[in-house]
């Protein structure tokens, strides 16, 4: 399983029906946190996604629609026991953040937040995965994030390996996992009966942006691209100035990177009620595209299936 839940879809400001910004990534059971702006712990809630199997948040930048909900989900997670720690990963300054936090309130944590500074290309790896920082343009320093599994096993031929006389059983199962086997004296190696191996599936999330060569780069073949659309393109001036990316910029980029798919996100206020309008300038680039909505959840499946 590879789930996306947007718990927080909006631009700077907050709306009734947005909230700032937030993303949950649940992968195989494994949760980690893309952005955590204030009232994320009631999204989660809301969502029904569970919090205490939350190992990482990962930051994109340390403007206050970002952030401002760790304090919350910290003390939220503690008042229902955690002991575990947590790993707060970012760009430069997230250590002095971390300690601000620290400092600024009575708390009640009897687990560990530990500050993880991070600069683009470095890699956090996980089990079967790694997250990988990559380079942004905003008005501030900032990264970018890619998800990517580790290459699957190639698809096992049954018949290749019944016709080398390999009976059906555990046999099979040590081919499939890597493993030679011996049958009658002879030694069948898991090349001889397993197909090429298989990519993983790959998501890539901007926070926010101008579109960069190096989003472009990090997001080639990506099955979902999560992209920041602040803006529509008539307000291509104040997207440059303010370091945001408009929707029919976002849609160019997808196609130039060959992504599967595309979601819109980081809405301003003013397309709190009607987000149509940069729905139909992307789509016109871009046919794959979608606009986030909060509480929207998406299962990443494998280009395979």
């Amino acid at each position: 399983m590879l789930n996306v839940t947007f718990l927080g879809t909006a631009g700077s400001l907050p709306t009734p029906e947005r909230n700032p910004s937030a993303i949950l990534i649940n992968r195989e059971g494994e949760m980690l946190l893309f952005d955590c702006g204030e009232g994320t712990q009631r999204q989660m809630m809301r969502a029904r996604t569970g919090m205490m199997r939350l190992n990482y948040i990962f930051l994109t930048h340390l403007h206050a629609d970002h952030i401002l909900g760790i304090p919350g989900l910290l003390e939220t997670m503690a008042f229902q026991g955690r002991v575990e720690p947590i790993t707060i990963a970012g760009p430069i300054h997230t250590a002095r953040l971390v300690e601000c936090f620290k400092s600024v309130c009575y708390f009640s944590r009897n687990f560990e937040v530990i500050a993880l500074e991070l600069s683009p290309e470095d890699v956090v790896k996980m089990k079967g995965y790694q997250v990988r920082a990559i380079e942004t343009r905003h008005s501030v320093p900032s990264l970018g994030y890619v998800l990517e599994e580790d290459q699957r096993l190639g698809r096992f031929d049954r018949d290749a390996a019944i016709s080398l006389g390999v009976p059906p059983g555990p046999l099979f199962g040590r081919l499939q996992h890597g493993h030679e086997v011996a049958v009658e004296g002879r030694v069948v190696q898991p090349q001889q009966v397993m197909g090429p191996p298989r990519p993983g599936r790959k998501v890539v999330y901007t926070g926010d942006t101008r579109p960069c060569r190096s989003v472009e780069d990090a997001g080639r073949g990506a099955d979902l691209l999560i992209h920041d659309s602040a803006l529509a393109s008539d307000m291509i001036e104040w997207a440059m100035e303010t370091k945001h990316s408009t929707a029919k910029e976002a849609a160019e980029l997808a196609r130039r990177a060959g992504v599967r798919h595309l979601i819109l996100t980081h809405i301003s206020s003013r397309y709190s009620e009607d987000s149509s309008q940069l729905l139909n300038e992307a789509r016109l680039i871009f046919e794959k595209t979608d606009v986030a909505e909060d509480l929207m959840s998406l299962e990443i499946r494998f280009k395979d299936e």
